[in-house]
Protein backbone atom coordinates (compact mmCIF):
# COMPACT_ATOMS: atom_id res chain seq x y z
CA UNK A 1 0.00 0.00 0.00
CA UNK A 2 2.59 1.98 1.33
CA UNK A 3 6.08 1.52 -0.23
CA UNK A 4 9.43 3.61 0.53
CA UNK A 5 12.13 2.23 -2.09
CA UNK A 6 16.25 3.05 -1.43
CA UNK A 7 15.43 7.00 -0.06
CA UNK A 8 18.04 9.27 0.52
CA UNK A 9 18.40 12.47 2.58
CA UNK A 10 20.94 14.83 3.00
CA UNK A 11 20.69 18.45 4.90
CA UNK A 12 22.75 21.20 4.77
CA UNK A 13 23.25 22.60 8.60
CA UNK A 14 23.53 26.62 9.16
CA UNK A 15 27.61 25.41 9.97
CA UNK A 16 27.63 24.68 6.31
CA UNK A 17 27.98 20.83 7.24
CA UNK A 18 26.54 18.05 5.52
CA UNK A 19 23.99 15.51 7.82
CA UNK A 20 22.71 12.47 6.52
CA UNK A 21 19.51 11.32 7.41
CA UNK A 22 18.49 8.53 5.26
CA UNK A 23 20.82 6.83 2.73
CA UNK A 24 18.95 3.61 0.73
CA UNK A 25 15.81 3.81 3.51
CA UNK A 26 12.86 0.87 2.68
CA UNK A 27 10.12 0.75 4.30
CA UNK A 28 6.84 -1.23 3.15
CA UNK A 29 3.87 -0.54 4.69
CA UNK A 30 0.15 -2.77 3.94
CA UNK A 31 -3.17 -1.88 3.69
CA UNK A 32 -4.66 -0.90 7.06
CA UNK A 33 -1.42 -1.30 8.88
CA UNK A 34 -1.50 1.17 12.04
CA UNK A 35 2.38 1.52 12.28
CA UNK A 36 4.02 3.18 15.71
CA UNK A 37 7.13 4.89 15.45
CA UNK A 38 9.85 5.47 18.04
CA UNK A 39 13.38 6.27 18.14
CA UNK A 40 15.90 9.00 19.86
CA UNK A 41 15.57 13.16 18.19
CA UNK A 42 17.70 12.85 15.09
CA UNK A 43 16.65 9.47 14.17
CA UNK A 44 14.88 10.49 11.12
CA UNK A 45 11.18 10.35 12.42
CA UNK A 46 9.18 13.61 11.61
CA UNK A 47 11.57 13.44 8.45
CA UNK A 48 9.98 10.43 7.15
CA UNK A 49 6.43 11.78 8.14
CA UNK A 50 7.79 14.72 5.79
CA UNK A 51 8.82 12.90 2.96
CA UNK A 52 5.51 11.38 2.50
CA UNK A 53 3.68 14.29 2.66
CA UNK A 54 5.95 16.51 0.04
CA UNK A 55 7.03 18.34 2.83
CA UNK A 56 10.62 17.51 2.72
CA UNK A 57 12.17 16.24 -1.05
CA UNK A 58 14.47 13.35 -0.80
CA UNK A 59 17.37 13.31 -2.90
CA UNK A 60 16.57 9.61 -4.08
CA UNK A 61 14.50 6.64 -4.02
CA UNK A 62 10.75 6.13 -4.71
CA UNK A 63 7.35 6.71 -2.47
CA UNK A 64 4.46 5.49 -3.78
CA UNK A 65 0.94 5.05 -2.72
CA UNK A 66 -1.20 2.18 -4.01
CA UNK A 67 0.75 1.55 -6.93
CA UNK A 68 0.81 5.16 -7.45
CA UNK A 69 4.46 6.95 -7.83
CA UNK A 70 3.85 10.28 -5.68
CA UNK A 71 7.85 11.01 -5.02
CA UNK A 72 7.30 13.93 -7.30
CA UNK A 73 3.42 14.46 -7.12
CA UNK A 74 3.24 18.32 -5.56
CA UNK A 75 2.05 18.52 -1.70
CA UNK A 76 -0.72 20.05 -1.97
CA UNK A 77 -1.97 16.79 -4.34
CA UNK A 78 -1.13 14.71 -1.84
CA UNK A 79 -3.46 16.52 0.71
CA UNK A 80 -6.34 15.07 -1.14
CA UNK A 81 -5.34 11.16 0.15
CA UNK A 82 -2.75 11.87 2.81
CA UNK A 83 -3.70 13.60 6.13
CA UNK A 84 -1.41 14.67 9.39
CA UNK A 85 -2.51 15.60 12.77
CA UNK A 86 0.77 17.84 14.01
CA UNK A 87 2.24 17.45 17.85
CA UNK A 88 1.06 21.76 17.73
CA UNK A 89 -2.52 21.85 18.71
CA UNK A 90 -2.59 25.12 16.96
CA UNK A 91 -1.48 23.40 13.56
CA UNK A 92 -4.01 21.99 11.36
CA UNK A 93 -6.97 24.56 12.48
CA UNK A 94 -7.95 27.97 11.41
CA UNK A 95 -8.23 29.57 14.70
CA UNK A 96 -10.16 32.57 13.61
CA UNK A 97 -12.90 30.39 11.80
CA UNK A 98 -15.95 28.37 14.37
CA UNK A 99 -15.96 24.71 14.77
CA UNK A 100 -18.58 24.41 12.19
CA UNK A 101 -16.40 26.33 9.66
CA UNK A 102 -13.33 24.29 10.16
CA UNK A 103 -15.01 21.02 9.99
CA UNK A 104 -16.96 22.35 6.92
CA UNK A 105 -13.82 23.40 5.23
CA UNK A 106 -12.37 19.76 6.49
CA UNK A 107 -14.74 17.86 4.69
CA UNK A 108 -14.92 20.08 1.83
CA UNK A 109 -10.66 18.97 1.16
CA UNK A 110 -10.30 19.00 -2.40
CA UNK A 111 -13.18 20.46 -3.82
CA UNK A 112 -14.31 23.93 -5.24
CA UNK A 113 -16.27 25.61 -2.83
CA UNK A 114 -16.97 29.05 -0.93
CA UNK A 115 -17.52 29.03 2.47
CA UNK A 116 -20.68 29.66 2.43
CA UNK A 117 -21.99 26.93 0.03
CA UNK A 118 -19.63 24.56 2.24
CA UNK A 119 -21.69 24.90 5.32
CA UNK A 120 -24.64 22.15 5.11
CA UNK A 121 -26.81 22.53 7.62
CA UNK A 122 -27.28 18.43 7.33
CA UNK A 123 -23.94 17.82 8.37
CA UNK A 124 -24.03 19.81 11.36
CA UNK A 125 -25.92 16.60 12.99
CA UNK A 126 -23.16 14.74 11.97
CA UNK A 127 -20.75 17.03 13.10
CA UNK A 128 -22.29 17.37 17.02
CA UNK A 129 -22.72 13.82 17.14
CA UNK A 130 -19.07 12.87 16.47
CA UNK A 131 -17.06 15.53 18.59
CA UNK A 132 -20.40 14.34 21.09
CA UNK A 133 -18.34 10.74 21.24
CA UNK A 134 -15.17 12.87 22.93
CA UNK A 135 -16.82 13.86 25.58
CA UNK A 136 -15.03 17.27 25.80
CA UNK A 137 -18.04 19.50 25.34
CA UNK A 138 -16.78 20.33 21.54
CA UNK A 139 -20.25 20.05 20.24
CA UNK A 140 -22.03 22.69 22.32
CA UNK A 141 -19.34 24.66 20.70
CA UNK A 142 -19.88 25.08 17.15
CA UNK A 143 -20.16 28.88 16.57
CA UNK A 144 -17.44 29.32 18.65
CA UNK A 145 -13.82 30.60 17.30
CA UNK A 146 -11.43 27.27 17.24
CA UNK A 147 -8.54 29.71 18.68
CA UNK A 148 -10.71 29.86 21.84
CA UNK A 149 -10.56 26.43 22.69
CA UNK A 150 -8.27 24.22 25.17
CA UNK A 151 -5.46 23.04 23.83
CA UNK A 152 -7.01 19.36 24.08
CA UNK A 153 -10.26 20.15 21.76
CA UNK A 154 -8.30 21.96 19.31
CA UNK A 155 -6.13 18.32 19.09
CA UNK A 156 -9.87 16.08 19.10
CA UNK A 157 -10.92 18.55 16.63
CA UNK A 158 -7.96 18.26 14.32
CA UNK A 159 -8.10 14.76 14.49
CA UNK A 160 -11.53 14.39 13.66
CA UNK A 161 -11.31 16.67 10.62
CA UNK A 162 -8.00 15.07 9.42
CA UNK A 163 -9.78 11.68 8.89
CA UNK A 164 -13.59 12.56 7.72
CA UNK A 165 -13.15 12.23 3.96
CA UNK A 166 -11.25 8.63 5.37
CA UNK A 167 -7.80 9.43 3.91
CA UNK A 168 -5.59 6.76 2.73
CA UNK A 169 -2.88 7.57 4.93
CA UNK A 170 -2.69 8.92 8.10
CA UNK A 171 0.08 10.22 9.92
CA UNK A 172 0.29 11.48 13.35
CA UNK A 173 3.19 13.58 14.48
CA UNK A 174 3.38 13.14 18.08
CA UNK A 175 -0.12 13.75 18.48
CA UNK A 176 -0.75 13.50 21.81
CA UNK A 177 2.52 14.96 22.96
CA UNK A 178 1.26 18.59 24.45
CA UNK A 179 -1.99 17.28 26.14
CA UNK A 180 -2.54 15.99 29.76
CA UNK A 181 -3.12 12.29 30.71
CA UNK A 182 -6.60 12.63 30.51
CA UNK A 183 -7.07 14.42 27.57
CA UNK A 184 -4.00 11.60 25.42
CA UNK A 185 -5.72 8.79 26.53
CA UNK A 186 -8.86 10.52 24.62
CA UNK A 187 -6.79 11.22 21.96
CA UNK A 188 -5.70 7.74 21.27
CA UNK A 189 -8.63 5.28 22.07
CA UNK A 190 -10.28 7.43 19.77
CA UNK A 191 -7.65 7.46 17.27
CA UNK A 192 -7.60 3.60 17.80
CA UNK A 193 -11.27 3.56 17.17
CA UNK A 194 -11.42 5.65 13.64
CA UNK A 195 -8.31 3.93 12.37
CA UNK A 196 -9.92 0.35 12.72
CA UNK A 197 -13.43 1.04 11.78
CA UNK A 198 -12.03 3.20 8.36
CA UNK A 199 -8.87 0.65 8.04
CA UNK A 200 -7.08 3.76 7.61
CA UNK A 201 -3.43 2.67 6.75
CA UNK A 202 -1.23 5.17 9.76
CA UNK A 203 1.96 6.11 11.16
CA UNK A 204 1.76 7.54 14.00
CA UNK A 205 5.48 8.89 15.60
CA UNK A 206 5.49 8.61 19.59
CA UNK A 207 7.76 8.89 22.50
CA UNK A 208 5.36 7.39 24.58
CA UNK A 209 7.02 4.05 24.85
CA UNK A 210 3.90 2.48 26.51
CA UNK A 211 1.51 4.19 23.68
CA UNK A 212 3.78 2.51 21.00
CA UNK A 213 3.08 -0.75 22.51
CA UNK A 214 -0.53 -0.79 23.42
CA UNK A 215 -1.92 0.87 19.71
CA UNK A 216 -1.06 -0.43 16.36
CA UNK A 217 -0.22 -3.79 14.79
CA UNK A 218 3.52 -3.02 14.18
CA UNK A 219 6.43 -1.01 15.73
CA UNK A 220 9.52 0.15 14.22
CA UNK A 221 12.52 1.84 16.20
CA UNK A 222 14.59 4.56 14.07
CA UNK A 223 18.08 4.94 14.79
CA UNK A 224 20.20 7.52 12.70
CA UNK A 225 17.92 7.04 9.91
CA UNK A 226 18.09 3.05 9.89
CA UNK A 227 15.50 0.85 10.94
CA UNK A 228 16.80 -0.93 14.34
CA UNK A 229 13.48 -2.81 15.01
CA UNK A 230 10.49 -3.85 13.06
CA UNK A 231 8.01 -5.99 15.15
CA UNK A 232 4.27 -6.97 15.18
CA UNK A 233 2.04 -9.33 15.91
CA UNK A 234 1.68 -11.27 19.15
CA UNK A 235 6.01 -10.46 19.66
CA UNK A 236 4.71 -6.28 19.78
CA UNK A 237 1.77 -7.31 21.99
CA UNK A 238 4.23 -8.96 24.14
CA UNK A 239 6.80 -5.78 24.30
CA UNK A 240 7.55 -4.04 27.29
CA UNK A 241 8.98 -0.81 28.21
CA UNK A 242 12.06 -2.04 29.61
CA UNK A 243 13.00 -4.47 26.52
CA UNK A 244 12.27 -0.95 24.49
CA UNK A 245 14.69 0.88 26.65
CA UNK A 246 17.18 -2.11 26.44
CA UNK A 247 17.25 -1.45 22.50
CA UNK A 248 17.31 2.21 22.80
CA UNK A 249 20.49 2.28 25.05
CA UNK A 250 22.05 -0.31 23.06
CA UNK A 251 21.76 1.41 19.72
CA UNK A 252 22.81 -0.83 17.79
CA UNK A 253 21.99 -1.48 14.57
CA UNK A 254 23.07 -5.01 14.10
CA UNK A 255 20.86 -6.26 17.67
CA UNK A 256 19.59 -9.32 17.07
CA UNK A 257 15.51 -10.62 18.28
CA UNK A 258 16.81 -12.81 20.34
CA UNK A 259 19.23 -10.15 22.33
CA UNK A 260 15.77 -7.75 22.26
CA UNK A 261 14.34 -9.81 24.79
CA UNK A 262 16.77 -11.06 26.80
CA UNK A 263 16.18 -8.77 29.27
Amino acid sequence: MLMISDVRKKFHTELGTVKEIFNGFNLEIEKGDFLTIIGSNGAGKTTLLDTITGNVVPDGGKIVVNGKDITNLPRYMRCNFISKVYQNPAMGTAPSMTVYENLSMADNKGRRFGLTMGLNKKRKIHYRRLLKELDLGIEDQMDTNVGSLSGGQRQCLALIMSTLNKPEVLLLDEHTAALDPKTSKIIMEKTKEIVEKNNITTLMITHNLQDAINYGNRLIMLHEGKILLDINGEEKKNLTTEKLLHVFNTKDAGLKDSEVFAV
